[in-house]
């Protein structure tokens, strides 16, 4: 009982297009929802946002950070010298960027080594001028507003996972606080590597935190320094100015240049926080961002200092990315869902398709709009939510066509033709099961692209032309006595020479079937006349003959049975049908037909071939059959 309430609520469901789009509709945003939890579509969304960066370009001008550079003219300057020893060098530049009042100066280098202990180990001993060497530098680093970098190479559960700067350094350092004036310069990567997000602490262990070791990230100390006091802790993504190169860039050489205080972009500085780093060729502290995937393809890297500018940027600027409600999302896709779905339902694929293009092509510019005001909309889940409640639709648009022509075919039932009538009438009793071996002609025809003819025309108008065609068939199949075995859906079948005997079965056949070929053609102008504008395919329909032995009768039980033909005349008669594709002929009969007729001179036959059907083991011979003006005209 409850299978057949199960059934009889699915059957009201799919008659009911506006119902059954509703229900579609909420799947579609359980979809949707689900997704967003899971982040099904996390990497087409990466794709999207890649894009927007790529396609938006530069999008604003920083006014919280500046790059200094160690770039290659800095190296060709002081070549003779080595990176390590360039400890003076720094402390002049810090001196330079305090005259003009920058904020903080971040020095982006791992300062794990101090020229002092390398002279010492070159054996230049414990001399005036050793001791002496990096005291403008320590001087520079007790002055405060310096953040020196250090790295996490572990889970920061012990001091062998924090590689930091000399001690010599740290013991320099405002109060000797590490934590206050070392920031951890990892970058956060996404699952394909691209840097796109930040985090502002990292996770160590309590020991080490207890010990004063750091935690905070680089830029996010630079920031604290600044005086941004609400940190955020969780993961957050990075709002980039734009691609490399959009923040304003000094060179390093110039920054330690005679008078370098005076000059206007060293003066743009004040107030800003400098992020001093490296960025001569060869160096490794470049990464991917979003500018740097085209396709997969990563072609545009961004230096490591100026991901860290970008990070201070976002954070003092408090550009911060709001995304979407995850409720309007839903109900968003579950409108468009809904409508797509009735659509589809009430008007076919193509015009679903257009719609569901329109949206999502609607999705994408709003979801790049939104991001050039920091709004995150999570184009790619509210698409591919869309896709599996069209595929639902379409199966049930199929199994409702499905429906309707099995409906169609036990409506229309069989026709018999008078004289069967007549031969049932004067022999009233009821037929028992079984039936009786008779030499047959079969005539199978069914339409041609009836699928999609059905798929471009509402199930009312569907009815109307089946009943309308097979009116007109039915009357050419008569004219020469035919027996109408059956309706399948679009296709008709006809006997000849039974049950009444007709020794002229098989030219009865070939005339019926040049009369149904007619009958088409010409309710083909009836078609495009009834349903002009729908872009319909031409209505057409192929024929296959077959003569030979069948089993014809009453056949089924005693509460329901009908009057058919069955055996390999009937199934060979509908393969010959189905064959009339491939050759490119609208009829073709079988060599059986042509032999069992006693006047071919009064038929029109074209080419002659040998095929392979399904269910016989040898090939078929069959035969061309034309009206006679075509077959003259094929001549």
């Amino acid at each position: 009982m409850r299978r057949i309430e199960a059934a009889s609520g699915v059957k009201t469901l799919l008659a009911r297009p506006p119902l059954l789009a509703l229900s579609i509709a909420l799947v579609a945003m359980g979809i949707c929802f689900v997704s967003l939890k899971a982040g099904w579509a996390d990497r087409l969304e990466n794709f999207y946002l890649d894009a927007w960066h790529r396609l938006a370009g530069k999008r604003f001008e920083p006014s919280h950070a500046a790059l200094v550079i160690i770039d290659d003219a800095s190296l060709a300057k002081n070549a003779d010298t080595p990176l390590i020893f360039w400890t003076p060098l720094f402390a002049r530049a810090i001196d330079t960027l305090r005259v003009v009042k920058a904020r903080v100066v971040v020095l982006d280098f791992i300062f794990s080594g101090s020229p002092e202990t390398w002279l010492a180990k070159l054996g230049a001993g414990d001399t005036a001028a050793v001791r002496q060497y990096d005291r403008g530098f320590r001087s520079a680093l007790n002055g405060g507003r310096i953040v020196l970098a250090g790295y996490l190479v572990g889970e920061g559960a012990s001091t062998d996972d924090f590689i930091l700067p000399s001690p010599d350094y740290l013991l320099s350092l405002p109060e000797q606080d590490v934590a206050a004036h070392v920031g951890l310069a990892n970058l956060t990567l996404d699952a394909d590597s691209v840097v796109r997000h930040f985090r502002s602490r990292l996770p160590i262990g309590d020991e080490m935190r207890q010990a004063g070791l750091p935690e905070a990230t680089l830029a996010a100390l630079a920031a604290r320094q600044a005086g941004k006091t609400d940190l955020p802790g969780e993961r957050r993504r990075i709002v980039f100015a734009g691609p490399p190169g959009s923040f304003p860039t000094i060179s390093f050489a110039t920054l330690l240049a005679p008078e370098a205080h005076k000059r206007p972009e060293i003066q743009a500085l004040r107030d800003k926080v400098v992020i001093v780093g490296a960025g001569y060729a060869g160096m490794n502290d470049v990464h991917p961002t979003p500018y740097s995937n085209t396709f997969g393809a990563v072609d545009r890297m961004m230096p490591g200092p100026e991901i860290q500018a970008n990070i201070v940027e976002t954070l003092l600027a408090e550009r911060h990315v709001r995304s979407l409600p995850a409720t309007l999302a839903m109900l968003t896709v579950f409108f468009v869902a809904w409508g797509s779905v009735y659509v589809l339902l009430r008007y076919g694929f193509l015009p679903a398709g257009a719609v569901g293009l329109l949206w999502c092509l609607l999705v994408a510019w709003g979801a790049y709009r939104a991001f050039l005001d920091d709004w995150d909309i999570p184009a790619a889940q509210m698409q591919l939510s869309l896709v599996p409640a069209l595929l639902l639709a379409g199966l049930a648009k199929f199994s409702r066509a499905e429906r309707e022509k099995r409906h169609l075919s036990a409506l229309f039932g069989r026709y018999v033709s008078p004289s069967v009538m007549q031969t049932l009438l004067e022999h009233p009793e009821m037929p028992g099961l079984g039936g009786q071996r008779r030499e047959v002609t079969v005539l199978f025809s069914d339409i041609r692209d009836f699928t999609t003819l059905s798929e471009r025309l509402e199930p009312e108008e569907v009815v109307e032309l089946l009943n309308e065609y097979f009116e007109r068939a039915c009357a050419a199949l008569l004219a020469e006595e035919a027996t109408i075995d059956k309706f399948i859906g679009d296709a008709v079948m006809a006997e000849f020479g039974a049950p009444l005997v007709q020794a002229d079965h098989a030219e009865r056949a070939l005339r019926a079937a040049l009369k149904l070929l007619a009958t088409a053609r010409e309710f083909s102008h009836w078609v495009q006349a009834r349903f002009p504008n729908r872009n319909l395919p031409h209505f057409a329909i192929g024929i296959g003959i077959h003569s030979g032995p069948a089993v014809i009768g009453n056949i089924g039980s005693s509460r329901r049975m009908e009057y058919t033909a069955v055996g390999d005349t009937v199934n060979t008669a509908s393969r010959l049908e189905g064959m009339t594709k491939v050759v490119g002929c609208p009829i073709l009969t079988s060599a059986a037909t042509l032999a069992a007729i006693t006047h071919p001179e009064a038929f029109h036959f074209g080419k002659r071939h040998r095929l392979s059907v399904k269910g016989k083991q040898a090939e078929i011979e069959v035969v061309e059959l034309w009206p006679p003006k075509e077959e003259e005209a094929k001549r």
